[in-house]
């Protein structure tokens, strides 16, 4: 029996639950053989029905909001759609990343429908600043000693894997992304620091709220495994928490800083 879900927040109309890393968000042609899935979980937590409005890669941890209702899923997935809602991500990468960078790389989809090179190049916009980094004394690549750093990501544009890829292209992937990443960085993670995972989590989504018309502001904290690293790595300081912000504007995606 899985644990219940995380829930951050919920009312008649929406809930935001923390997604686990690994778990799928509803079926797909590509999930053959997989028995769990989020919103069965969450269906049979709360008894109801819920519907999606936005994505969160399997291997992704964090917030995610799920509507209650047709018209609210509509609303709600339209305000992703027009880029409407502010999103925060959490990284762990390799090397010391820019302190503040906007990342433009045109992406092609990968959804598997066709070969990626057929598929047109799409905006994609990414903001991205370093919190803080970390130097260890230990060989993992060519270099005596390994340096990683912590990343705030706010996409400002929804391609599939774009803050993974953006991030890989501008030559700091994300620790434990098998496909972009890198492997000696990855199984070191897993092998010496008890995070054999896509260090990667969303944790803060902003949007106004599509039944009251008032601005909503949902954190989750990290689950066991990011948050024991970043105590390990000294990053206690940037943990977020689990909390509901529904009294302060949020700023609109294209003018974050």
């Amino acid at each position: 029996m899985s644990d219940p879900l995380r829930i951050l927040h919920q009312d008649e109309h929406l809930v935001a639950v923390h997604k686990p890393a690994g778990l799928l968000v509803h079926r797909t042609a590509l999930a053959r053989g997989e028995r769990e899935f989020l919103m069965q979980r969450l269906r049979d937590q709360l008894g109801q029905r819920v519907y999606p409005v936005h994505r969160l890669d399997r291997p992704t941890s964090g917030v995610m909001v799920l509507a209650l209702s047709p018209g609210v899923a509509t609303r709600l997935t339209e305000a992703f759609a027009e880029r409407r809602v502010a999103k925060r991500y959490l990284a762990v990468v390799r090397g010391i990343g820019p302190e503040a960078e906007r990342l433009e790389y045109p992406l092609r989809e990968e959804d598997g429908s066709r070969p990626k090179a057929e598929m047109p190049a799409m905006e994609a916009i990414t903001d991205i600043r370093r919190l803080d980094s970390v130097e260890l004394p230990v060989q993992v690549d060519r270099y005596p000693s390994s340096r990683y750093s912590l990343m705030e990501a706010r996409p400002l544009t929804g391609r599939r894997h774009q803050i993974r890829r953006h991030l890989s292209q501008r030559g700091y992937p994300i620790i434990g992304d098998a496909k972009h990443g890198k492997g000696n960085h990855n199984r070191f993670f897993a092998e010496h620091l008890d995070a054999p995972r896509l260090l990667l989590a969303a944790t803060e989504l902003a949007l106004v709220h599509p039944a009251t018309g008032q601005p909503l502001r949902l954190s989750g904290a990290l689950d066991a495994t990011m948050s024991a690293l970043f105590r390990r790595f000294g990053w206690a300081g940037h943990l977020p928490v689990d909390a509901v912000d529904q009294s302060q504007p949020h700023p609109h995606p294209a003018a974050i800083d």
